[in-house]
């Protein structure tokens, strides 16, 4: 078009009309030094009123027009005496953005057709900042949602949150807080449903690697076929249906942690790659010939018996030993009795808000379920069953009838009947008078009242029981004090 200088202004803090933003040269056609430096206000000069009235504005002559701030277009004159200057608004959802300005020689020039083009041109300028905006935008989004959601990580899986005060699990804290700081090696060894997984991640995330990548595998769910290609990527036409390259496990988990659950059922092909990772810090892709180099803290956990394996071939030995430099035993839940009711008043907790219940505690034949319960599916079998109690109660209190059915058989429970049907009947009454003066703090009219009976009577098998209201004065009896020593454990 014979532009002889030219100039795009966009605001300098963001895509949008701020009166607080300036307006700064975002691309340039002959301008100096000096002139890519320009910064107009909104309402300054005429980029300014352009940006300001969003409408377009033509000087036939700018040696006769004294609003037209040279600070872009200075000097100009030293190879054109006068020409014609033309400036278009940039608008993007009704908002100006910027202007488009260009400089023209004078002569035999139809401005109004110029200035409709430049229009036209602005237009796909603003469709182009537009779609930029958002790309920033959701690129902000994500990165913000990505901080968010690893702070909740590092709160999630904080050493502090796992639940349990009895002897082993201190042992098993002492022993996250000794590994954590280092890049060593760890294995964790320990029946399916201990919560391996869970001491995992509170190493990862309370040591330096905390804000690197945290990549899980379970070698157990991946057949022989495929677990390759996924620790170690594949490139294209490695076989079949490798239509593009792939990145393994240790490349996205490259600088930070990858764990390898049930490590104990890899096959031994794959144990040798694995070995050398271990010991050289690198691999090839599969199919590949490039070496890669990556830098990966190995954590493991396995429910088997390796020194069995070994002795039966099926696991190596010098792989074992390149996995067992530091190992962490988690114990089953039968071997930590005092943590069940801190374990159950925390999954009570938990899905009471999440199924958004009022539920206060669990009744006293319940929690003599749960503690003479042998737990073979552990902490999992222990999280299910109170989510199922919290699904299936229909008041405040959790009853033994709510908890899943193997809990309520003799067998199961280590409760097999040892006396008399009047003496369980008596027994039965007995719990059920002494939960009622717990919710009513020991008011024994109120308790009559909430058993459907009278107060006499209630007097009267108190007093053949050898009840003592006074105690269940105060506060009511609920689970609270068990969640403050969550929290506590917390």
């Amino acid at each position: 078009m014979g532009i002889v200088h030219g100039a795009v202004f966009l605001f300098s803090e963001s895509t949008s009309a701020e009166a607080s933003g300036e307006l700064q040269v975002a691309a340039a056609l002959g301008l100096t030094k000096d002139g890519l430096r320009a910064r107009y206000q909104a309402g300054e000069g005429i980029i300014g009123r352009v940006v300001e009235s969003g409408r377009p504005v033509i000087v036939p002559a700018t040696g006769r027009e004294p609003l037209l701030m040279n600070r872009a277009f200075q000097r100009r004159r030293t190879s054109i005496p006068e020409a014609s200057f033309v400036a278009v608004p940039i608008i993007v959802d009704r908002k100006t953005v910027g202007a488009l300005a260009a400089d023209f020689p004078p002569a035999g020039r139809d401005l109004e057709q110029d200035a409709h083009f430049l229009g036209v041109v602005a237009t796909m300028m603003a469709q182009a900042i537009r779609a930029q905006a958002r790309i920033e935008d959701e690129h902000n989004r994500l990165l913000t949602e990505n901080k968010s959601l690893r702070s909740e990580l590092e709160d999630r899986y904080d050493l502090s949150n796992i639940v349990g005060t009895s002897r082993p699990m201190r042992q098993v804290y002492e022993q996250i807080a000794q590994v954590a700081p280092t890049s060593t090696t760890a294995l964790i060894r320990g029946e399916s449903g201990t919560g391996k997984e869970l001491i995992a991640h509170a190493i990862h995330y309370n040591s330096p690697r905390a804000q690197k990548p945290f990549v899980k595998v379970s070698c157990a769910a991946l057949p022989d076929t495929l677990i390759e290609s996924e620790l170690f990527g594949y490139e294209r036409g490695a076989f079949t249906g490798a239509d593009t390259r792939k990145r393994g496990r240790f490349e996205l988990a490259h600088g930070g942690t990858l764990f390898l659950d049930e490590v104990g059922e890899l096959n031994l092909s794959t144990q040798v790659k694995l070995l050398r990772v271990l010991q050289e810090g690198e691999f090839e892709r599969l199919g590949g010939t490039e070496t890669l180099k990556v830098d990966v803290r190995l954590i493991t956990a396995t429910n088997r018996n390796l020194e069995a394996a070994m002795a039966e071939r099926q696991f190596r030995e010098d792989l074992y030993y390149r996995l067992n430099v530091f190992s962490i035993f988690v114990p089953p839940l039968r071997d930590r009795k005092p943590d069940v009711m801190l374990l159950a008043d925390h999954f009570l907790l938990k899905y009471a808000r999440k199924h958004n219940k009022r539920i206060l505690r669990i009744a006293t034949p319940a929690i003599d379920m749960l503690m003479s319960y042998h737990w073979p599916g552990n902490v999992r079998e222990l999280e299910n069953t109170l989510e199922r109690a919290v699904l299936t109660g229909d008041g405040q209190v959790i009853h033994g009838h709510h908890l899943q059915p193997a809990l309520q058989t003799a067998e199961a429970s280590g409760t097999a009947m040892q006396s008399s049907l009047a003496d369980a009947v008596q027994q039965y009454e007995k719990d059920l008078i002494v939960d009622a003066l717990k919710s009513a703090r020991g008011n024994r009219a109120r308790a009559a009242r909430l058993l459907g009976t009278t107060e006499r009577i209630m007097g009267y098998k108190v007093l053949k029981y050898g009840i003592e209201p006074r105690r269940f004065h105060g506060p009511p009896a609920t689970a609270a004090p068990r969640w403050k020593a969550v929290r506590a454990a917390r």
